[in-house]
């Protein structure tokens, strides 16, 4: 299966770059370029792109609206968006994580991560970068979890919560501590396959596009707290 790539940065040079990156793997084919968010929607919809290389800053539409406005359409529920940022600990990665982001990618990121967060954002697995930590999320989505942790807001995820049993409770604590199937298998003691049948369960239960939003569902829920050391 060929991977279908849309490039999203307004910086033409940087866009040539990734494009000759990506068509000289043979799983890989960028079917479309966009020099902003709303040229990036429109391609979207169009081109019907597996994942999306998306620049957070860009003139007009941003990054972070377009990437909202793909996650909100039904029709590209699909699509999965790899945020692309000047330095990795950029102020907007919670809100892209939280606007529908399969994760995020430093620009400075040598060719095999860029390439690697690409198929693991296909496989629906995508977490963080690959050059990111495990804390590194805990500590951003520290910053506005606090703050969504009470109210309406929290009241609905909680209550999203109640649907899962036990063990798919257990199992998303240990998603959001950044731990892979084969390590969640291994705390808990059951295989991996029965590990993936609990992640994809919980997907559905909590409507999360992958394992991302498993993440940021658990900390905006309190389900997870953040460190504070």
């Amino acid at each position: 299966m060929t991977i279908r790539v849309l490039l999203a940065d307004d910086q033409a040079l940087l866009r040539s770059a990734f494009k000759v990156l990506v068509n000289s793997e043979p799983d890989m084919e960028v079917v479309g370029e966009a020099p902003d968010g709303a040229r990036a929607v429109e391609l979207a919809r169009s081109a019907r792109p597996d994942v999306v290389l998306m620049d957070i800053r860009m003139p007009g539409t941003d990054g972070l609206a377009a990437t909202r406005m793909i996650t909100a359409d039904p029709e590209l529920a699909d699509v999965r968006i790899v945020m692309l940022t000047t330095f990795e600990v950029d102020e907007y990665v919670v809100q892209s994580l939280r606007a529908g982001a399969s994760g995020f990618l430093g620009k400075g990121a040598e060719p095999e991560e860029l390439l690697g967060a690409i198929r693991i954002a296909h496989a629906g697995e995508a977490l963080l970068s690959p050059a990111a930590t495990k804390g590194l999320i805990t500590t951003f989505l520290a910053q506005g979890a606090g703050a969504d942790a009470s109210g309406a807001g929290a009241g609905a995820r909680a209550e999203r919560l109640a649907a899962l049993t036990a063990r798919e409770r257990e199992v998303l604590v240990l998603v959001a501590g950044g731990l892979s199937n084969d390590e969640i298998a291994e705390r808990l003691d059951v295989s991996p396959l029965t590990v993936k049948t609990h992640v994809n369960r919980t997907m559905s239960k909590l409507g999360a596009r992958d394992r991302a939003q498993l993440v940021v569902t658990a900390y905006e829920s309190g389900l997870v707290r953040p460190k504070t050391d």
